[in-house]
């Protein structure tokens, strides 16, 4: 029975998508739930299985786009007996092979006296040779059915030997001479490549666009200092991975900094629509991850009610399965607010734009010592610039800086957070 593997759907808006990998080639042989290929698509990669064992044919390349619902690959469940009757049984293929070899052994001549009359020049040519020409031919190991003869039925002569001799020595220099032409001019690399953009690729390009378009986007800076969250992770590191598993990170500082901002300022926790601005009570932070494919956003949801400990365990896993691929569609659906971390590349002071529709982000950057002013002494602490991009048609000035603000002192004085270690 033929059954046809086609598109499934990933999610409501989402209408195509590329076929990014396949994971069996066609022709092979591929078990019920085992990864058929690899679909991207605007939103998310995911991995699509086989719902039948048989063997595949593929309809489709990698790298194609494909519609919802298309057809892309076959796969014949009828051959799957013959597959398994065949590893069941390898042995009786045995005598047939014994038989080829029995066959192969056979002397020249009697190979030949059992072969029609059609047989090959170079076969009749080997074997006709007279002793003078095949000495000559092993001498100078000449390959006969290259030469063409002149004697009688198209037989190889002394002197056609000879002169494929001379021939040979004259044609050396010139091949070479073509040879090294031919590589002259080929070019050693393409000026430019052109390629189509990936599904998700075109999307973050939609979004970023949209964002610039639809918003008034503004920046605000400042700074803060990292020694006592440096300080209280060296301190913590053991007793908290001991407990919980994971590793105490600098994220789950700042997404908590970042809820206790958005309590302050619930302006920055809302979004326009249309005439309209929606003031959001529930915190789902954004923490942007990014991938060979692109940055995507996972979201965790209802921060302001999980422990140090839940936010880490959620970042390392939206952070793995962003890398892999594995992100649902619902994953990074719905967030009201969004933290992305430039230093982790060693930017040192970026503006970040808005993920529509929210209106507001967080940008983080690289730690650097750098001489403060300390109670009235210069000190090298280790520093880190904050950018709070933000939409200026919901929020004003005075609103974004007391934001940061909050942020800043969350950081700089971790106290004023629910240290639930």
């Amino acid at each position: 029975m033929i059954i046809e593997v086609k598109v499934p759907s990933v999610g409501e808006s989402v209408t195509s998508g590329v076929v990014s990998a396949w994971h069996k080639k066609s022709g092979e042989f591929v078990n019920e739930g085992e990864p058929l290929f690899a679909l991207e698509t605007d939103k998310v990669s995911t991995d699509i299985v086989a719902e039948k064992s048989g063997v595949l044919e593929t309809k489709v390349p990698e790298g194609q786009e494909v519609k919802i619902g298309e057809v892309i690959a076959i796969i014949d469940d009828s051959k799957q007996g013959a597959k398994q009757e065949k590893e069941e049984q390898p042995q009786k293929a045995q005598p047939v092979e014994k038989k080829k070899k029995t066959e192969s052994q056979k002397k020249p001549e009697a190979v030949l006296a059992s072969v029609d009359g059609g047989r090959p020049e170079s076969t009749i040519q080997a074997t006709t040779l007279s002793p003078g020409v095949r000495r000559i031919v092993e001498e100078e190991k000449l390959e006969p059915e290259k030469i063409t003869g002149t004697g009688q039925g198209g037989r190889l002569t002394k002197a056609d030997v000879l002169k494929a001799m001379e021939n040979r020595g004259k044609a050396e220099p010139s091949e070479v001479a073509v040879a090294k032409a031919e590589e002259k001019s080929e070019p050693r690399e393409a000026r430019f490549i052109r390629k189509k953009m990936s599904p998700l690729r075109r999307k973050i390009a939609q979004q970023l666009v949209m964002a610039q378009h639809t918003a008034a986007i503004l920046t605000t800076f400042n700074e803060c200092d990292m020694s006592v969250v440096q300080e209280l992770r060296r301190s913590k590191q053991d007793e908290f991975t001991k407990k919980h598993g994971i590793k105490l990170g600098l994220m789950s500082f700042f997404v908590k900094a970042a809820v206790e901002a958005l309590k302050a300022v619930p302006v920055v926790n809302g979004r326009i629509d249309g005439d309209d601005f929606i003031q959001n009570n529930y915190y789902d932070i954004g923490v942007a991850v990014g991938t060979e494919r692109g940055l995507v956003v996972p979201v965790v949801r209802d921060a302001d009610k999980k422990s140090f400990a839940d936010l880490e365990r959620d970042i390392a896993d939206f952070a793995g399965r962003a890398r892999d691929g594995k992100l649902k569609l619902e994953d990074l659906q719905g967030g009201t607010f969004t933290i992305t971390n430039g230093g982790v590349y060693g930017s040192l002071f970026a503006t970040p734009i808005l993920n529509p529709p929210q209106s507001g982000i967080l940008g983080m950057h690289k730690i650097m010592p750098r001489p403060v002013a300390v109670d009235g002494k210069v000190e090298v602490r280790p520093m880190m610039y904050l950018a709070l991009s933000y939409d200026h048609r919901a929020i004003d000035g005075k609103e974004a800086v007391t934001f940061l603000i909050k942020v800043k002192e969350c950081i700089e004085d971790p106290k004023k957070l629910p240290l639930d270690f």
